[in-house]
């Protein structure tokens, strides 16, 4: 062996006995949030799996911190792209002009509406930034996909996760209840109006079960198709933030990421339609679990101090971001003639 290989061997392992600890740590945490969400289904691992690593953050081990740093990077970016096989532009367009309409009007305004309303409670920029793209588009997946491209703290991140987590699992018995009870919605309306309206899959799952079969599958397509809006979203904030001189990590941010390009790349061949099933549904849980790793390192790295200091303005936040989301998406599928 050369000097120059023994040198490159020494580096890997001195990286791999630095990061297996915290990697290890992160897979067990991912594992009890999986085990978690299959006991109760409308808990999604994501949410499962911050909140477990909020608690135990304080407890790890140092040697455990470089593998969860590296984790909380590294794979969240691996399972956002892995979630591009979940989508299929096909699917996306069978909803027609009018409702892929209601659904882009129905993300931007939450979006912009959000950020507004960031600037009346006081919170920080970058958890404005972090809430007005989860509520609006497809919850925890899309915080850390903004993340990439964003001038954010992590608790910011991890804030804006925990309230997607609140608000959304609320969602889950206010929806189907003022939607079927209150409002007299038919049960194809109260799906899209969940589809639409509520955060993370799991809940928008959750939310329209009650209406029954044909609710739930108009949810989960338009819930998929808030998610196709994921990259053009990040893309746009990226070109906004480097206009702007902001800086990630000491560098200027890209205007789309390597993983929101990916996303993009395994949502084509999804749509293409070369993908066996049984290729989609291993996506699906590869994607879920190496996020639920990330998300469980993620809170790790939270101090519940951090958190409390703004609790309340979040709180606010997330309560009238959640009011506007429900109220503009109800108001679009009114105009489209959906009662």
């Amino acid at each position: 062996m050369s000097v120059l290989e023994a040198v490159r061997t020494g580096r890997a392992r001195s990286w791999w006995e630095r990061t297996a600890p915290g990697l290890a740590v992160a897979a067990g945490g991912a594992g009890v949030a999986m085990a978690v969400n299959r006991l109760v289904p409308a808990l999604s691992a994501l949410t499962v799996a911050v909140l477990a690593g909020v608690l135990v953050g304080g407890a790890l081990p140092a040697v455990t911190a470089h593998g969860l740093r590296w984790a909380t990077r590294a794979l969240l970016r691996a399972g956002v792209v892995f979630l591009g096989l979940q989508l299929s532009l096909a699917e996306v367009l069978r909803l027609g002009p009018g409702m892929l309409t209601v659904v882009v009007a129905t993300v931007l305004l939450a979006f912009t509406g959000t950020l507004a309303l960031a600037r009346l409670t006081g919170v920080s920029r970058g958890l404005g930034l972090m809430v007005a793209t989860g509520f609006s588009i497809c919850g925890a997946s899309a915080i850390v996909a903004m993340d990439g491209v964003a001038r954010s703290e992590k608790e910011d991140v991890a804030t804006a996760v925990t309230l997607v987590t609140i608000y959304g699992s609320a969602a889950i018995a206010v929806v189907p209840f003022l939607g079927s009870h209150v409002l007299g919605l038919d049960p194809e309306t109260v799906g899209m109006w969940a589809g639409l309206s509520v955060h993370e899959v799991a809940q928008v799952v959750a939310a329209a079960s009650p209406a029954g079969a044909a609710a739930v599958g108009a949810a989960v397509i338009v819930k998929l198709t808030r998610v196709v809006l994921l990259a053009p979203m990040v893309a746009g904030m990226g070109v906004i933030e480097r206009r702007a001189g902001g800086a990630v990590d000491g560098r200027r941010p890209p205007i789309v990421p390597l993983f929101v390009a990916g996303f993009l790349v395994l949502l084509l061949v999804r749509s293409a339609g070369v993908v066996p099933g049984a290729v989609v549904t291993g996506a699906k849980e590869v994607s879920t679990v190496l996020l639920a790793a990330a998300m469980f390192g993620l809170g790790t790295s939270v101090r519940v101090g951090a958190l409390l200091r703004t609790g309340r303005r979040g709180l606010l936040l997330g309560l009238l971001s959640t009011v506007l989301v429900g109220a503009v998406s109800l108001g679009a599928l009114s105009l489209l003639g959906h009662r």
